[in-house]
């Protein structure tokens, strides 16, 4: 059985609206709900756990409502910090599962082969996500404005989500790890010393939290409409 995390706490204060980020408006449809619905309709999906903020709670779950989504079990209250909502969404895992799927509901653009991806390459490994290479020269820097060392682009990945865990390793990741500050869960697996599988992923799948990144995923909704 495989749980899915759906992460929707984020407040989006860098979109500079009023709107939570979850519910921005990509082509017709809140950003969650594309995320929802590639999940739902996975068949290697078996429950979807959202966790919601208490400002965003209400609106948000007005919005899941008006869908017809099977898999959605429970909404739960995030915390203060990412990893501590990624905590709560844990502990509401069915007991039954063996596997665990995290995704920030500000990635509207995952696509279903991906999805299936990463789960397949987690189910080999333990652990697994998606990334994609970097198109930019990366700079190194030990010191404020200046370069120590240009990195080697062909040895670095952009880590994105869905990342994909057994439970019981994601579980004890969390319960040693989860302190300090979070911005990606395969980080706190590699501290237990556990591989974790790169599945490439696609540069569609953007995580939406400038008003740049809003112009682009208008694009890219526009794109695959056109289709």
């Amino acid at each position: 059985m495989l749980s899915a995390i759906v992460l929707a706490a984020g407040k989006g204060k860098r979109l500079k609206g009023l709107v939570p980020k979850p519910l921005v408006k990509i082509g017709s449809e809140p950003a969650i709900i594309h995320s929802l619905d590639r999940l739902d309709k996975h068949p290697y999906v078996d429950e979807i756990i959202v966790v919601l903020s208490a400002l965003n709670r209400q609106k948000i779950t007005a919005a899941i409502k008006k869908r017809s989504f099977k898999k959605i079990k429970v909404f739960v209250l995030g915390g203060l910090r990412r990893q501590d909502s990624v905590y709560n969404g844990l502990k509401a895992v069915d007991k039954r599962s063996g596997w665990v799927l995290i995704h920030d509901s500000a990635r509207p653009f995952i696509d279903s082969q991906s999805i299936t991806q990463v789960i397949l390459a987690a189910k080999k490994n333990g652990a697994a996500l998606l990334a994609v290479r970097p198109k930019a020269t990366i700079k190194f820097s030990r010191k404020a404005g200046i370069v120590g060392q240009t990195l080697d682009r062909d040895k670095l990945w952009e880590a994105q989500t869905p990342q994909v865990f057994e439970k019981n390793i994601i579980l004890e990741a969390y319960k040693k790890y989860s302190r300090g500050d979070v911005t990606d869960d395969a980080s706190l697996v590699e501290k237990l010393g556990k591989k974790v599988s790169i599945v490439e992923g696609n540069y569609n799948n953007i995580k939406i939290t400038t008003t740049e990144d809003l112009l682009l995923a208008e694009l890219i909704i526009k794109g695959k409409n056109a289709i």
